[in-house]
């Protein structure tokens, strides 16, 4: 996590109004109670180094242990959670950052004694853990984890094998590591000469404020020069990519599974299938695309549009300042579809310490939703008043309240939902406040803003996440087939995706080609398909929620209490929503159409 620089504008934390502040007291009530915990974990620590791998010789050892590994994992992240927000309070605060330090050494050395419970419940004979489970009704809480265990029971290696995959770990992430350095400390990029005439650096920072200027020169001349300079290195940057995609397709190998795509999903228990539909439902809507960038294209006055032309907004953000307390009410009643107690819920949260507003001296940037078990969610924002920040804030209460009703209907061992599922509720709760405002408003420029705001979170979250995916494909399966990644082919591939989905409508300029050198995800193996399905989902349950009333609050509110005790499919499947058929996205990207037409009707232009 990032901190902000200290600016001589920034208020000290201690200027916020308590009110504005989240109360941490509620975790811990002092440092000391938590350095007593410290200590209380270290010990619990010690009790499972203890353990050998005979525990699995009777289903009370079992039962202990398992029990032991929870109330260890609960401990951890209550103590985790204190020291890092802490932290992210002020990044400067030395006790904090030692304690945040501390706690994550420690955590490491939990992990490590905590390795051998899977492997050792893995090796157990066919059919052992069921009969413990008849021997021992406690152990039937642990059905779900049995069942996952078995379930991947042939992917599992030797206690000796799977310690070698541990130890070759780090080894097999140097690529993005080295990345990562390259890319965030080493890597410089010129100058070039903004709106006002002023010669600036080009950083990635400023490149996306750049590239929504209003001066196509200064968005041409940004583009030019981030893409020119990655391209200086394009050899260095394909061979980390290519060791990246080597070190996957090892692993995969190595678990026996059929291809890096199959070991990437077999966590989640999704098929195959559930990716390669997602890129064909996509490449269907593909006209509906190109007929959005002829709508940017029209409403930007510009006889082409190039790459950098997509992100420039069609309207200028709408200039309404709303204040904390107006943007609360506006959340809070945008979220009516989902009745009485949930609302209640987030009035409680917004009014009682779990959320922390403003941007102080120090803070950590951006914005997240945390928390452990045993605590209430908490909110991190760095508020603005501007109306985007409005939008952050619905966001991450739709993260907090999917971990409260987890945490408050799950045990500990299925609280932690999957990421397949994390970004579907705070989705969710943007699409309602979308919703709330376009009907409310009454000012044509504001609709407008809305709309468009919109249609690019489809554009860049299903489309664009959508053509990473078949990229990370591509790419995987050339490895597997025994190619290689150079630049030249990575390259000419990226361009051929880039021209396949703007293509028709859009200028594809060569240095678009470099892209895919500077996606960090690309070293996250098939990760990026998640946000184009989860986008999918909450779109397809907002607009149930927002058609059927009662019946579909009910399964929706079903799918947010169910953490992680399913598989995220069948979790899914409760809110209304089957992944394993193109309906979900199909629907959603009907959505997309329909805002087109809205936005052609406001504007009255005709295509």
């Amino acid at each position: 996590m990032a901190s902000n620089l200290k600016t001589k504008d920034l208020p000290k934390r201690s200027e916020i109004p308590a009110k504005y502040r989240w109360k941490l007291t509620d975790i811990y009530s002092s440092d000391q109670a938590w350095e007593d915990d410290f200590l209380n974990l270290k010990k619990l620590i010690a009790d499972i180094k203890a353990i050998d791998e005979s525990f699995t010789d009777s289903a009370a050892k079992v039962l202990n242990v398992l029990q032991l590994k929870d109330n260890l994992g609960r401990l951890l992240d209550k103590l985790y959670v204190y020291a890092r927000m802490h932290k992210d309070e002020d990044n400067t605060v030395a006790l904090y950052q030692a304690m945040s330090d501390r706690i994550q050494s420690l955590a490491s050395e939990a992990s490590g004694a905590l390795a051998f419970i899977i492997p050792a419940l893995v090796n157990l004979p066919a059919g052992r853990l069921e009969e413990y489970m008849n021997q021992l009704p406690e152990l039937q809480l642990y059905q779900h984890l049995f069942d996952e265990i078995t379930r991947q029971k042939e992917h599992i290696l030797s206690a000796a094998e799977e310690r070698l995959l541990a130890e070759v770990g780090e080894v097999a992430d140097a690529a993005g590591t080295i990345f990562s350095m390259f890319d965030n400390a080493d890597l410089r990029f010129p100058t070039i000469v903004d709106e006002n005439g002023e010669e600036v650096e080009l950083t990635k920072g400023r490149y996306s404020r750049f590239l929504e200027s209003k001066d196509q020169r200064v968005r041409r001349d940004a583009f030019q020069a981030l893409y020119h300079t990655y391209d200086q290195y394009r050899n260095t940057l394909a061979s980390t990519l290519s060791s990246s995609v080597k070190a996957d397709v090892f692993y995969a190998k190595a678990r026996k599974f059929d291809s890096a795509l199959a070991a990437s999903l077999d966590s989640d228990n999704i098929a195959v299938s559930v990716y390669d539909r997602l890129i064909e439902v996509v490449h269907n809507f593909l006209p509906s695309l190109q007929r959005y960038l002829k709508l940017r294209k029209r409403m930007l006055n510009l006889p082409e549009i190039h790459m950098y032309d997509l992100y420039t907004p069609l309207i200028p953000e709408y200039q309404r300042n709303i204040p904390y307390e107006e943007a609360k009410e506006l959340v809070l009643d945008s979220l009516a579809p989902l009745g009485d107690d949930y609302q209640l819920l987030a009035q409680t949260g917004l009014d009682n310490g779990w959320v922390d507003v403003y941007e102080t001296e120090g803070k950590t940037s951006g914005a997240y939703a945390w928390g452990a078990y045993n605590t209430h969610p908490y909110i991190l924002l760095n508020y603005q008043e501007k109306i985007n920040d409005v939008f952050t804030l619905a966001h991450e209460m739709g993260h907090a309240l999917h971990s409260y009703y987890s945490n408050k209907h799950q045990p500990y061992v299925y609280a932690s939902y999957k990421i397949f599922l994390a970004e579907v509720a705070s989705t969710v709760n943007e699409a309602l406040l979308m919703e709330y405002l376009t009907a409310k408003s009454t000012e044509k420029n504001e609709k407008l803003y809305l709309i468009n705001q919109r249609l690019e979170q489809f554009r860049t979250t299903v489309f664009r996440q959508t053509m990473f995916a078949e990229f990370e494909k591509l790419i995987h399966s050339e490895v597997e087939n025994g190619g290689a990644l150079t630049a030249d082919w990575l390259c000419e591939k990226y361009f051929e995706l880039n021209k396949l989905y703007y293509g028709s409508e859009t200028i594809i300029d060569g240095e678009i080609a470099m892209e895919w050198s500077r996606i960090p995800h690309f070293y996250t193996p098939f990760y990026v398909y998640k946000y184009a399905t989860g986008y999918s989902a909450a779109t397809a349950i907002s607009q149930m929620l927002l058609n059927e009333g009662l019946q579909a609050r009910v399964r929706y509110l079903e799918f947010l209490k169910s953490g992680d005790s399913d598989y995220p499919l069948n979790i899914l499947n409760k809110a209304g929503v089957d992944m394993q058929s193109p309906k979900p996205v199909e629907d959603a990207l009907t959505v997309f159409d329909k805002l087109i037409d809205q936005m052609l009707e406001l504007t009255g232009i005709e295509l």
